[in-house]
């Protein structure tokens, strides 16, 4: 302890040393013997700095505690740390310094007051974060000096707290979706179709049902007594996919177009989870997570959006594996740049039910020179026709836009039917996702 606490010695420390060192020499060449008292004065006083740094036995805790405990990017949070003298010695001023990464700004310094036994002091500092990602905090470091501030002893806490910062989450609101009935619908057996509708709807009578609940038209067709059918609820599911490709995005940092893309997939995410849906979260890189509908549902999928990175996979042919066991539901595809072949096969993985794809112009954030910028857009028009030639609704997406700008009711096609993502049921039976509006 002694070696550190020299090694702690300040700047002041070390000159009152050096001082004593030429007193000493200055003594024995003049042949002058005070200087030598001075000299011992001069190495006295940091020596003894140096001793009673290193003696000291204060033991202090250290609580830290985040609110809120999880942070959306571009937004501030706050910091609590409480520290606790538990020994029966008061301390002296304490220097205390929090480790920060980076990312979340300069490390704060604050200067505590002197601290009774068992007494608590708490300090609060803000923290901002414009990248979405896992972060840590801390330790907390706390620098012990002597009254004459010549020598200084630094020793840190152990303890660390994870902070996780999601992708920026916009409210989208219910739209309608144009596409197929195929995936709700419930084809009836000919035997049951040929005895009319009625006969679907209802079923004999057992102990206990409710009279309300009796059917008398077909009642009085078959001589038995008839009710109505409860109605069954059906499960509402989909796949979001998300394209996070190094080579099918440009721009670096929060302005590039993958966190654009991740914070799209956060909000569509969520909000079908509201909504209902019971959705697999997919990614190029091999990510397929089941996420339930609900709150618990959009925190995985917000702290797996979080840690998402860009991946050096060249081709969309695993993620597009997971659409092609998935029928009749909902498909959202959020994607960058597409090679035909990609477009292709994406546009191929459409099986009926409805689907969105969130195509985004990665070459609109980058600078290229203009015969190159031409032909990007023309491959990305081509690519909008096939998909939207294939049954796709296409959002495109360039620079500035928003998501929620971007998921707003469109018109009506002449298609057979219309689909809705409904709200959050209240009532407690689950909806199958979409309505039927026959045309």
């Amino acid at each position: 302890m002694i070696r550190a606490a020299l090694r702690g010695l300040t700047t002041r420390g070390r000159s009152f040393l050096a001082a004593a060192a030429a007193a000493t020499l200055s003594a024995f060449v003049l042949g002058e013997r005070e200087l030598l008292q001075v000299a011992g004065l001069l190495a006295a006083l940091p020596i003894l700095a140096v001793v009673a740094v290193a003696r000291t036995r204060y033991r202090l805790s250290c609580t830290r505690s985040v609110h809120p405990g999880r942070i959306q990017a571009g937004t501030a949070a706050s910091v609590t740390l409480r520290l606790e003298n538990l020994s029966r010695v008061p301390t002296g001023v304490l220097l205390l310094e929090e480790q920060l990464p980076p990312a979340l700004g300069e490390p704060p310094r604050f200067v505590l007051d002197r601290l009774s036994s068992r007494q608590w002091s708490s300090v609060d500092y803000p923290i901002r974060v414009d990248v979405r990602g896992r972060y840590e905090i801390g330790p907390l470091t706390v620098r012990l000096s002597d009254p004459f501030g010549l020598c200084e002893l630094t020793r840190s806490f152990t303890r660390t707290e994870r902070i996780v910062v999601t992708p920026q989450v916009a409210p989208l609101q219910p739209i309608p979706l144009e596409g197929d009935r195929s995936g709700s619908s419930v084809s009836q057996p000919r035997s049951t179709a040929s005895r009319g509708e009625d006969a679907a709807t209802t079923r004999e009578y057992r102990h206990g049902d409710d009279y309300r609940r009796v059917h008398w038209r077909s009642t009085a067709r078959t001589g038995e007594l008839m009710v109505r059918r409860e109605e069954q609820p059906r499960e509402s599911t989909g796949t979001v996919l998300l394209d996070a490709r190094f080579a099918g995005h440009r721009g670096t940092g929060p302005a590039s177009s993958l966190e654009w893309a991740v914070s799209a997939a956060a909000s569509i995410t969520c909000h079908l989870l509201r909504a209902g849906f019971d959705l697999h979260l997919v990614t190029d890189s091999g990510l397929d997570q089941s996420l339930s509908s609900g709150a618990g549902g959009e925190n995985i999928a917000l702290g797996l959006l979080a840690e998402v990175e860009a991946s050096r996979i060249q081709s969309l042919g695993m993620a597009l594996e997971r659409f092609r066991h998935e029928r009749d539901q909902l498909l959202v595809a959020i994607v960058g740049l597409l090679t035909p072949e990609e477009c292709t096969r994406l546009a191929a993985a459409r099986t009926g039910g409805t689907s969105i794809a969130v195509l985004i112009d990665s070459t609109a954030w980058a600078s290229i020179p203009s015969a190159a910028k031409a032909e990007a857009d023309r491959r990305y028009q081509e690519n909008i026709g096939r998909l939207s030639a294939a049954g796709w609704r296409v959002m495109p997406a360039r620079p500035g836009a928003r998501i929620s700008s971007l998921w707003v009711p469109s018109e009506p096609t002449s298609g057979p039917s219309t689909m809705h993502v409904p709200p959050a049921p209240g009532n407690g039976i689950r909806s199958n996702g979409f309505h039927g509006v026959s045309s």
